[in-house]
């Protein structure tokens, strides 16, 4: 008897599963908490544009390694609440190119300030901009022109960029994890002559890599955004290629490995940091690979699930300046390190044209908090990897990402200790003139707790 006794249970185990199963297909997805709306738009010169990021290289581009985008991330939390991430291949968007960019997106998309975010890749291998036509020396009128028409076509192309995101909102999942990196190297090299920019072994970096996954409702990848705190500097003044660097050969890796998602990259506090080895294209694959590499397998990794309400803060950090006499401006103009004279003889120029030198700059910070989940820190500027313990000590270490080259990026930001040790990161404002003040470091932690505070972040244990 105890045969068919045992077929009978079979058959009812197989008959449950079969029920169980059909259930399964024929109920509803789950509700979802987000809705999220990706758009991305190539941002390669359709001319050849003079390079950024280093003064010895005048040329324009000679041909490109491969091409460059501006991407957008729109989110919607169930309250409605959107705010818009857009992530760009350049060395950095400062606040004359940015800000006539977020005054068009909030007039089209009617979102505050405060919920939007740009952000650069801060690679070597891109267009300059300008909105004025300036030849730097080296350079032809119809060069300085070149740049500005590219210029303004850019910023019409992240405005369309943040407007297509928002016209495709889907539902979506969120969620996140963290791994890690090694090729980035401190570059603050100390010798006998003081700091130069070089390889210092011994030196802090920031090797983790944040990365934010977007789902779909039925759990397809539709978007990764990652972050690295390194200079995006593999290739240096010899080259002449259009590229991403390290960041646009990960973002590629990522996106041949899962068709159809859209990778997005942030870079984090590498103001003083490099990639290592550098030099080659070569080096730059491989450093892209590495990287796309750990990013692939965090998102097959257990994540944590992000909840909402998003919650975005903005504000100005008034960052003081150093108070020189032009005593001491002509000494450094004169006899300075090669790293301060370019912006003690702007400042010279200033006070001899009879106007006064500016005692602080406005410095854009941004917040956003993710539900009791993840705090993501937007600063603005090169800053320097000494932030990311001070922002730690000051808003606590836990559920914490830190982005820096946001919004405005004006020049190094260094902190008090790199300002006493001195070196290239502390030659200062680059867009307009003026030294940080050590006091500028803590101006600006208490204005990151400050807004940390004001989108709910828990407060960190004692």
């Amino acid at each position: 008897m105890r045969p068919p006794r045992l077929q009978c249970s079979a058959g009812k185990v197989l008959f449950a599963i079969v029920v169980a199963s059909l259930a399964i297909l024929r109920a509803p997805a789950a509700e979802t908490e987000w809705k999220a709306g990706l758009a991305s738009v190539k941002i390669t010169p359709e001319k050849t544009v003079a390079m950024a990021g280093n003064a010895a290289r005048t040329n324009p581009f000679d041909h490109g390694a491969q091409d460059i985008y501006a991407k957008a991330l729109e989110l919607e939390d169930q309250q409605g609440d959107r705010a818009v991430l857009v992530t760009t291949d350049l060395i950095g968007v400062s606040r004359e190119v940015a800000e006539p960019v977020c005054e068009r997106i909030q007039e089209k998309t009617k979102l505050p300030r405060s919920q939007i975010l740009l952000s650069s890749s801060h690679t070597h291998s891109a267009p300059t901009l300008r909105l004025e036509e300036r030849a730097d020396p080296g350079m032809t009128p119809a060069d300085a022109r070149s740049i500005v028409v590219y210029t303004r076509s850019l910023q019409n192309k992240l405005v369309g960029v943040v407007r297509q995101a928002l016209s495709q909102l889907e539902p979506a999942r969120l969620s996140w994890g963290s791994g890690v990196a090694h090729f980035v190297m401190n570059r603050r090299e100390f010798t006998p002559r003081g700091v130069i920019l070089g390889v210092n072994p011994r030196g802090l970096v920031d090797r983790s890599v944040p990365v934010l996954r977007v789902d779909s409702a039925d759990g397809k990848l539709r978007a990764a955004l990652f972050g690295y705190a390194c200079h995006n500097t593999t290739l240096t003044q010899t080259n002449f290629s259009l590229c991403g660097d390290y960041a646009g050969f990960a973002q590629a890796y990522i996106q041949e490995r899962h068709p159809g998602a859209q990778a997005m990259f942030m870079i984090g506090c590498g103001g003083d940091a490099n990639p290592y080895p550098r030099g080659t294209m070569e080096h730059a694959r491989e450093h892209g690979v590495a990287l796309g590499r750990e990013v692939c397998r965090i998102l097959d990794a257990p994540l944590r699930p992000l909840g909402g309400p998003l919650t975005c803060a903005f504000d100005q950090a008034s960052l003081p300046l150093q108070s020189l006499s032009r005593a001491e401006v002509e000494k450094m103009a004169a006899n300075g390190p090669s790293w301060q004279t370019g912006n003690a003889k702007a400042m010279l120029a200033r006070l001899e044209s009879g106007e006064k030198l500016a005692s602080t700059y406005d410095c854009p910070v941004a917040v956003w908090q993710f539900g009791s989940d993840l705090t993501l820190v937007a600063l603005s500027g090169e800053v320097v990897v000494d932030y990311v313990p001070l922002v730690e000590q000051a808003i606590g270490p836990l559920e914490l990402w830190i982005a820096a080259y946001c919004n405005d990026v004006f020049g190094y930001f260094p902190s008090a200790r790199v300002l006493k040790e001195g070196g290239y990161e502390c030659r200062g404002l680059y867009t307009t003139e003026g030294f940080f003040a050590p006091a500028a470091q803590d101006v600006l932690v208490a204005k990151v707790r400050d807004l940390a505070q004001r989108v709910g972040r828990r407060a960190p244990l004692p």
